[in-house]
């Protein structure tokens, strides 16, 4: 279990009574694709890392329309799911396994303590706080005053930079990422592939002129 609390930037900063407490209070969650990690309204959760797997912060409108906020990777920490040590986080979110995910995740009891009693950890909360919300305030930005052209030119390329490769991809998923429907992906790739930009494969998509893509941004 420590192994994975020393991935926290503050772990140094603790005492050793406080890693004690945190490594009592921390435990390790599994959850299969396409399940609900958490929402809104629900018991809190607690502080995560995801150690494997893929996760994904979204919102819903009353009329159905999902809106992906960001996406969270092997390593990442996770906020959200630990609104109440924050009470300033008032978001309306949904948590859901991409992929199927392994968590470590710290009680909320516990990092609340830690939070109220240690700086270094209270300033690593903040801060992460602060980060996921400028990454909603970028994909806000970009569905209100973007054309789906560019939006799709920033997460192929951001996806490309992310792995190195190939984008494994159908249209399903590229329109969830990038809260948009399957048609219209399907319209745009094709433009793409037509313009030379790209080369579109069943469930693959290749990147041939990555220079060009990232002007578009």
């Amino acid at each position: 279990m420590r192994e994975y609390l020393e991935k926290f930037p503050f772990w140094e900063k603790l005492t050793e009574a406080e890693r004690e407490r945190v490594e009592h209070g921390s435990g390790i969650r599994n959850y299969p694709r396409g399940s609900i990690i958490y929402s809104s309204g629900a018991d809190c959760l607690g502080m995560t890392i995801l150690l494997s797997g893929e996760m994904r912060a979204c919102v819903m409108s009353e009329e159905g329309r999902e809106i992906t906020l960001y996406r969270l990777h092997d390593g990442d920490f996770c906020m959200l799911t630990a609104t109440c040590v924050l009470s300033q986080i008032t978001f309306e979110t949904q948590i859901a396994a991409v992929r199927d995910c392994r968590l470590l995740v710290i009680a909320p009891v516990t990092m609340k303590r830690l939070v109220d009693t240690n700086i270094y950890a209270r300033c690593f909360v903040y801060e992460l706080a602060a980060e996921r919300f400028s990454s909603v305030m970028a994909t806000m930005q970009d569905i209100i005053f973007k054309g789906f052209d560019r939006r799709l030119a920033k997460f192929l390329v951001s996806e490309y930079d992310r792995t190195g490769g190939s984008i494994r991809m159908t249209h399903e998923q590229i329109a969830q990422y990038t809260s948009s429907a399957r048609e219209v992906v399907a319209r745009m790739t094709r433009r793409f592939a037509e313009d030379g930009l790209i080369e579109a494969k069943r469930g693959e998509i290749r990147l041939l002129d990555i220079d060009a893509l990232r002007l578009m941004i």
